[in-house]
């Protein structure tokens, strides 16, 4: 269940954030609120104990960014460049992510709740101790990816990528879907229940050149 923002531990701490975002900056109990950043240049830039409400995202780059113990809601990324960022006790709810560059990033104990991702790219990214809870997930790239104690509750796994990737302890049995569009030997590691074998069925086939046909 998704944290209200008066219940967060440091939520008495947090001022109002003022300013834009700038290469390197620190910054910790600042509260982002209702701001739009149009193609920020943010590398480097740190956050702890803060929190993100109603926020947009419009290209630009956090390359880089350290982001510890932070709270974002409504917070949408559009275009916005993460590779490489670290994330560690952080929860994102109802968060938007299109055409997303996070490849490369390192995600700890991190919370997803309803959000949603197009086309977003994971490549190389490292991910432990992460929920995706009731999100939906289309044309995501997590090729060469390392996933680790991952689960995915209620959320809808459209045409992923998952070339060369590696998985433990990854449990899908509570995904509401799963389409592989590519490199279904990714799998190897992961959870599932008897039905979502048998709806995967034919992409495991075609993966090995099996031609299923009636008598």
């Amino acid at each position: 269940m998704a944290r209200e923002l008066e219940a967060l531990p440091f939520a008495r701490y947090l001022r109002p954030f003022e300013g834009e975002l700038a290469v390197e900056d620190d910054h910790e109990c600042v509260h982002v609120d209702g701001l739009e950043f149009e193609k920020p240049r943010a590398e480097h830039i740190r956050f702890g104990e803060s929190a993100f409400s109603a926020v947009t995202f419009q290209r630009g780059s956090l390359r880089y960014g350290r982001f510890t113990d932070v709270w974002l809601r409504n917070v949408a990324w559009i275009g916005t460049e993460l590779a490489d960022t670290a994330w560690q006790d952080v929860e994102f709810v109802d968060g938007a992510f299109s055409g997303v560059d996070a490849g490369g990033a390192v995600l700890r104990r991190v919370r997803f709740e309803g959000c949603k991702f197009d086309y977003v790219n994971f490549r190389s990214a490292k991910l432990r101790d992460v929920t995706f809870a009731d999100c939906v997930v289309r044309n995501a790239d997590f090729g060469e990816a390392d996933l680790t104690s991952v689960t995915f509750p209620g959320t809808a796994l459209t045409d992923l990528a998952l070339s060369r990737t590696r998985m433990r302890k990854v449990d899908m049995r509570g995904a509401a879907r799963i389409g592989i569009a590519e490199g279904i030997d990714g799998m190897r590691g992961v959870t599932i229940t008897p039905l979502q074998l048998m709806d995967l069925a034919p992409t495991f086939a075609a993966a090995l050149g099996i031609s299923i046909a009636e008598e």
